[in-house]
């Protein structure tokens, strides 16, 4: 599996215990104001780093290897600016719509390159098996 596969496996993880640790501490706490900040926590980081890691782990040599760096190194910073700044616009912190904005532009941004690299990869044509 290439290097760039497990590095989206690894952030993927640690999105996914902070989400599942943020549900259990609501759940232990009955507050769930933070319930959207778990939701794309995992949707965002757990689920969807998985998924371009699995992607990039089957696609090989046919995916970019440099976009695929970008695509997590991006993807990454959306994830890092977006949830801090979505926890605190929910506690009431209307200031932080900038950081909140740069985070949801770079996770369209991440997506976009994950599509061009999906779509690279599609255009150098199947993966050949040995027999």
């Amino acid at each position: 599996m290439p290097r760039v596969s497990y590095a989206f496996f690894i952030v993927a993880f640690v999105c996914g215990i902070i989400g599942m640790g943020m549900g259990m501490a609501m759940g232990a706490t009955e507050n769930f104001t933070l319930m959207p900040v778990h939701a794309h926590l995992n949707l965002l980081g757990w689920v969807s780093l998985a998924l371009m890691g699995g992607f990039y782990a089957l696609a090989g040599a046919r995916a970019s290897t440099r976009l695929a760096w970008i695509n997590l190194a991006v993807s990454s910073l959306g994830i890092l600016f977006c949830i801090p700044s979505l926890a605190l616009l929910l506690l009431g912190n209307k200031g932080v719509v900038p950081f909140l904005m740069i985070g949801e532009f770079s996770l369209v941004g991440g997506m976009l390159l994950f599509g061009a690299n999906l779509i690279l990869a599609a255009s150098r044509g199947p993966r050949t098996v040995a027999a």
